[in-house]
């Protein structure tokens, strides 16, 4: 558990506002102290009255209502606290944030901090998922904005789905705490450096309901996004359908296809370092049924025609402008790993690869723990089996002193 810290908690104005309630009470009970800030949309759906009982202070809503005669009020507030949650962040709060608007309290508030601040979004998938709001998100990130969540579900409006929900309490507080706690090294060896990582399988459709796939469970490529964040890097990790909690404070773009994750790592460059460990299919149908391939009694089964898939890893490891710095290949092998990955690392003009043994009896696919080869043109280095946490911590190490050494032999 975290010592105890001074939060200063900033109510956007959504439906999912009345988690802050639990929210404080959990956060008082660790021994924090809260103090809130509503906006004038947030009354809509909480009261100050309720929000002052479970905090023991004065909600504070108005820019010009601030008694504090030592200090201009809204430069104190940003300034008396460990670190700031903005929960729920609606679309506008978020577009503000990223305009530098400083027309109320919280916006003032948030313009003047140099002190962490957390961002837990709220909204409609459709608001969340638009060009506008992705634009926001990545320039407070850019900005040094910590973010957890959405997480997708059902939403208030009947019938409406998908990413945008406010994370749960306990989610959100282990972000707080992870924060408060361990905190993204700023100084780290990534700061001010971007990391694209890709993760998990892609589904290549068959029909409407029927796909090609793999038994990649992500779990690699997330322990490398958070790895590259708690370096201190700005992180966008691009995966494929996975059951896994998002990490706070990496940007995550959802795909499916291989075709798909080419557009996104394409649209998320320039990047220092670009970490490919998806396991990208290599083939897809070349003409997917639009409607359910039927079977028919007396019939043969149906022929799939398949055709290759762009290599994601080839396509970005090519020289050019827009090439990372740093270009890293997984090869999942299941014979041969070596013998397989040191070709790949030629064919593929990749910087490293990192090869491992996928065969039913390792045990990597959807386990817990790696055992890892680097293969690089100065020769192969085999790591023992460690967890797979620690496999991701070592080669965020291991390239942000390489990026580094590269950028000084090019000075």
């Amino acid at each position: 558990m975290a010592s105890a810290k001074r939060i200063l908690l900033i109510i956007g104005g959504g439906i999912a506002a009345y988690k802050c309630l639990e929210l404080i009470r959990r956060l008082r009970e660790r021994g924090h102290s809260v103090r809130a800030i509503m906006t004038k949309a947030a009354h809509q759906f909480v009261t100050p009255l309720s929000v002052g009982a479970l905090t023991n202070e004065r909600v504070l809503t108005d820019l010009f209502d601030l008694d504090d005669e030592r200090e201009i009020g809204h430069i104190r507030l940003a300034r008396d606290n460990d670190i700031i949650i903005v929960a729920p962040a609606t679309a506008d709060l978020l577009a503000r944030m990223a305009g530098g608007h400083a027309d109320d309290l919280a916006t003032a508030v948030l313009l003047a901090t140099k002190n962490p601040v957390l961002v837990a979004p709220a909204m409609n998938p459709a608001m969340w998922l638009n060009a506008a709001t992705r634009r926001n998100v990545t320039q407070l990130q850019k900005d040094g904005i910590e973010f957890v969540g959405p997480a997708a579900g059902e939403m208030a409006e009947r019938g409406e789905a998908g990413p945008g929900r406010l994370v749960e309490v306990p989610q959100l507080i282990a972000a707080i705490e992870t924060v408060l706690d361990e905190g993204k090294e700023k100084g780290g060896l990534l700061a001010g450096r971007h990391v694209i990582v890709t993760s998990g399988p892609t589904h290549e459709p068959i029909d409407p309901i029927r796909y090609l796939a793999n038994r990649s469970s992500g779990k690699q490529g997330f322990e490398l996004a958070v790895a590259a964040r708690d370096l201190g890097a700005r992180v966008t990790l691009i995966s494929g359908p996975v059951s896994l909690p998002e990490p706070h404070g990496v940007d995550i773009v959802r795909i499916k296809t291989a075709a798909e994750m080419l557009e996104a790592v394409r649209a998320s460059l320039p990047a220092d370092i670009a970490v490919f460990a998806a396991a990208v299919a290599d083939w897809r149908v070349a003409s997917p049924e639009l409607e359910k391939i039927k079977k028919t009694e007396g019939k043969a089964a149906p022929a799939l025609a398949l055709i290759e898939n762009t290599d994601i890893l080839k396509s970005i490891a090519q020289p050019g402008p827009a090439r990372p710095s740093l270009v890293i290949g997984f090869a999942a092998e299941t014979q041969d790993v070596l013998a397989h990955a040191k070709k790949k690392l030629k064919s593929k003009r990749a910087d490293w690869i990192i090869a491992n043994d996928v065969s039913p009896s390792s045990g990597v696919m959807g386990g817990e723990n790696n055992t890892v080869h680097v293969i690089s043109a100065a020769g192969v280095e085999s790591w023992p089996e460690m967890s797979k946490a620690k496999v991701a911590r070592k080669i965020m190490e291991r390239a942000a002193t390489e990026l580094h050494a590269k950028r000084t032999a090019a000075e």
